[in-house]
């Protein structure tokens, strides 16, 4: 009786034991976010005069995904489709203005879940440094949305605009010569406990990419290494008006646009060096990404798709195909190059699943769990993506091609009316990233299975209303 008992008790110990090692050995996740950073303004993606030697890194260090995607060709949608997994449409967050304004009365609804939400279940710390745009009255904020602290400004740096202190200043030479006192965005902080409140107003954009960084490296300094963490850092920028710091003025060989990498690139750099130099480095995977394509019309203001077709707002591969890094030194394998479909909508299924959180069961999600994808493992789980606009399903990639079902080339309102396509423009992304030769005649059968593809979609899609649109 005496041995059983102790028998009883050295396994409860050894139970106890495994359970704490395997919480301890839960990964940290951090995402670093830009605003419409394109496929082609990395180094590591093949911009020529862009230097960003600690995103090169990264990519060495880790992986390098070429068909990585996001949920919207704009900010609000994709920044909804990133922390819940879901497309737009599902969540309501999409509406003919396309994006929330200042004067927009609503926000991510409160019964979606987010992966801060998800997380924090698990019993993580979360917190947001950057740019929200998914509603900035006080219901909506992010410490309404599972994360514990928050410090940014609520939706994007070219709103609130009051004018210009230079009267010799017209139209678009406002946004192509900046001065942020022109741009009143605030510039918030807060707690769960305490709310969130106005620190700045306006913010000043020129410190604000250094701000956003070093105050990720603090959240970084201030956990505790027996609990898990979720940061989400979404930078404000390259999103027209441009800023950067008097240290990265003249920084780079690609002007201003160039300055404005750079200096995230530095960021990235020293996030990175605070986890080695923590031992946190081989237990934390870091993605870095953007919510869409570069904003073509602002021309050397706009960034470059490289290779890809068009640029933000539209539902071509430049509006829609992202830089993806992932980095975690002894899982996700060095070198690596991949070109597997996959996206932001997988993040939140693929967290949970290394974290060994619960998802949430009562809301479709249109994510992947890709954790052995991430680790070279297994190939991705996705071979299909859904372009929407709005509420209008444009495009449909599935396996290495994509169909378009209406096409709208420029993001500029009126500029460029919606083209339907019957049947629909068809390219094999494999051989033809710039999607521009035709094979609808030549490849009925690739577009009879969209078509099923389609139908399956769209039988299991509920559309939400818009929320974007209310007033």
């Amino acid at each position: 009786m005496v041995v059983t008992l102790m028998l009883r008790s050295l396994l409860l110990v050894g139970v106890l034991l495994i359970a704490g090692s395997a919480s301890a050995a839960r990964p940290n996740f951090i995402i670093i976010f830009c605003d419409d950073l394109g496929y082609g303004d990395l180094s590591c993606y093949g911009h020529p005069t862009i230097s960003t030697p600690h995103l090169d890194r990264m990519a060495t260090e880790g992986m390098r995904a070429t068909q990585f995607y996001v949920a919207a060709s704009v900010c609000t949608p994709s920044r909804a489709g990133l922390l819940t997994g879901r497309y737009p449409i599902r969540s309501g967050m999409w509406g003919n203005r396309r994006v929330l304004f200042p004067d927009s009365i609503g926000g991510l609804p409160d019964h979606e879940v987010t992966i801060a939400e998800t997380l924090q279940g698990a019993g993580y710390k979360t917190a947001m440094v950057g740019k929200w745009h998914l509603g900035h009255r006080k219901e909506f904020l992010p410490t309404n949305h599972g994360f514990d602290s928050y410090y940014g400004i609520p939706y994007s740096n070219d709103m609130d605009r009051v004018g210009t202190t230079d009267p010799q200043k017209k139209g678009r030479q406002v946004f192509l010569d900046p001065d942020w006192n022109d741009f009143h965005v605030p510039l918030m902080e807060g707690t769960v406990k305490e709310g969130c409140r106005e620190i700045e107003r306006p913010a000043n954009q020129s410190t604000i990419t250094r701000r956003y960084t070093e105050r990720t490296i603090e959240l970084i300094d201030s956990m505790d290494s027996e609990v898990p963490f979720f940061l989400y850092l979404a930078h404000s920028l390259p999103h027209v008006p441009l800023f950067r710091s008097d240290e990265f003025a003249g920084h780079s060989q690609s002007g201003l646009y160039g300055d404005v990498i750079e200096e995230i690139d530095d960021g990235v750099g020293r996030i990175l060096q605070t986890l080695r130099d923590r031992d946190l480095a081989e237990n934390t995977l870091v993605v870095f990404t953007s919510d869409n394509g570069p904003w073509l019309t602002f021309a050397d203001h706009g960034g470059s798709a490289g290779p890809l077709r068009n640029g933000k707002g539209t539902t071509f591969d430049g509006g829609m195909r992202v830089p993806g890094i992932f980095w975690m030194p002894g899982t996700v394998p060095a070198n690596r190059i991949d070109s597997g479909v996959t996206s932001t909508l997988d993040l939140l299924p693929t967290f949970a699943a290394m974290a060994g959180a619960t998802l949430p069961g009562n809301l479709s999600l249109d994510g992947y769990d890709q954790s052995a994808w991430l680790k070279g493992e297994d190939k991705s789980a996705r071979d299909s993506m859904f372009f929407y606009r709005d509420n209008r399903l444009m495009a449909i990639r599935y396996k290495n091609h994509k169909a378009h079902f209406i096409t709208q080339d420029s993001y500029v309102p009126g500029a460029s009316a919606p083209h339907f396509h019957d049947p629909p423009l068809l390219y094999d992304l494999s051989t033809d990233l710039r999607e521009q030769h035709d094979l609808s005649k030549r490849q009925p059968a690739v577009l009879e299975q969209i078509r099923k593809v389609r139908q399956d979609h769209e039988a299991a899609m509920v559309p939400a209303e818009s929320i974007l649109d209310m007033k």
